[in-house]
């Protein structure tokens, strides 16, 4: 069973529109995809903003998606094709206690691909891609911390300077691996694509 995980170095950079896109351009491999959101102090990692992500009597919930509308990051999930789409929710530092779960959903999967850096904590994925904006100042502890075992990096192009505004953060870790031009909205190309099947092969 092929794990794909798909990280970035922050939010709103992409990262749920590359896992659509692969799910839409793959649809063969029968997915199972999941969305791994951290919450502390009432504020998501999803967009930074006050959320409902909390439960008040544990520390992580697990929930599996059948809204099909398209509203929200895991209806997009099965909107694209995928066969199951789940929903994890931990407070932040508490991941492993929902990785049982996790373990037991992955168990029972054809093929998974799971938006989320903090899994690799966990778990060695057949494929990491991570996914890169120059423009976007922020650069998540958890993105550089496995920056170096990214198999692919997905860096947003743009009709400006692609000058990195980060601070104190190398890209030497990646600087030899394969790297994909993107551009909004189009966030998977067919070169994408054509390097995750053979990956996966």
């Amino acid at each position: 069973m092929p794990v794909l995980v798909i990280g970035g170095h922050t939010r709103s950079v992409g990262k749920t529109s590359v896992v659509a896109g692969l799910i839409a351009a793959l649809p063969g491999y029968h997915w199972t995809a999941m969305k791994i959101t951290q919450y502390g102090h009432g504020v998501c990692s999803a967009n930074g903003e006050a959320c409902d992500c909390a439960t008040a009597d544990h520390s992580f919930a697990v929930s599996e998606e059948k809204d099909r509308s398209g509203d929200s990051d895991t209806s997009r999930f099965l909107v694209a094709g995928a066969d199951h789409s789940w929903w994890v929710r931990t407070q932040q530092g508490h991941l492993a206690e929902a990785m049982p779960r996790i373990r037991k959903i992955l168990a029972t999967t054809q093929n998974a691909i799971i938006e989320s850096n903090s899994i690799l904590r966990f778990i060695k994925p057949d494929l990491y891609l991570t996914v890169l904006d120059p423009q976007t100042e922020d650069f998540k502890t958890s993105a550089q911390t496995y920056l170096d075992r990214a198999d692919a990096v997905l860096l947003h192009s743009a009709d400006n300077s692609n000058q990195p505004i980060w601070e104190r953060v190398s890209l030497k870790p990646v600087s030899n691996r394969p790297t994909f031009a993107i551009r909004p909205p189009n966030y998977v190309t067919p070169e994408v694509v054509k390097f995750v099947r053979s990956r996966l092969a």
